[in-house]
């Protein structure tokens, strides 16, 4: 899939701390930042930093995440969002004292899911990709095995979509994320358990 500059993206809550090159971009988070609505806790947030490029119904969407996270719901990854009451992200997400995998599917009311997660996700890559309303999410530590997720229905009722990277920090200021790497291309046709993640008419790049 080619990639995407990212310096031509629209953001969503712009962090003062951002350094952007073609593929790489570097944001320090700023404080009390997230994207959340309503379950359990019964606040609405969307406050966090996006970065978000426009995709139609079907696409696949890769992106490079490094980060060192240390507080309670530090978190970086990719999003997908229609509205801001319709929206998914996905990443990793520091809890109960370790990084995690995690993803929130958001339609009014928010989700949240953690897995358990391999010992070192400081540099992970992520895939998100929609088809006939169906999104699935995977990510890699290697880039050579794609760990399926979630596979959650996704419509955007006709609502212009984007997507790109999110990070956020809710309960401080400063972490720093490197992103890079972010391609956006066609829906990978991979089958759902292909854990190569490779679609037949693809080439596996290191």
């Amino acid at each position: 899939m080619p990639n995407v500059d990212l310096r031509s993206g629209t953001w969503l809550n712009r962090p003062a701390g951002v350094k952007a090159e073609r593929d790489r971009l570097v944001v320090t988070t700023e404080a009390g930042t997230d994207f959340w609505r309503h379950t359990h806790y019964g606040f609405i947030r969307d406050t966090g930093h996006f970065l978000g490029f426009d995709v139609g119904p079907s696409f696949s969407a890769e992106i490079r995440i490094c980060a060192h996270y240390e507080t309670l719901y530090d978190q970086a990854g990719l999003m997908l969002r229609a509205a801001p009451e319709l929206w998914v992200k996905a990443g990793v997400e520091f809890s109960d004292g370790c990084p995690r995998l995690a993803v929130v599917v958001t339609d009014h009311r928010s989700d949240w899911s953690l897995s358990g997660a391999p010992n070192e996700l400081s540099d992970l890559r992520l895939r998100m990709t929609l088809k006939d309303e169906a999104l699935r999410i995977q990510a890699s530590t290697d880039h050579r095995t794609w760990t399926l997720l979630r596979l959650t229905p996704f419509a955007s009722h006709g609502r212009p979509l984007r997507v790109g990277p999110m990070c956020c920090t809710p309960e401080r200021a400063g972490l720093d994320v490197e992103l890079s790497d972010l391609s956006i291309g066609p829906a990978n046709t991979a089958d759902l358990h292909d854990t190569s993640g490779i679609a037949a008419n693809t080439t596996q790049i290191d």
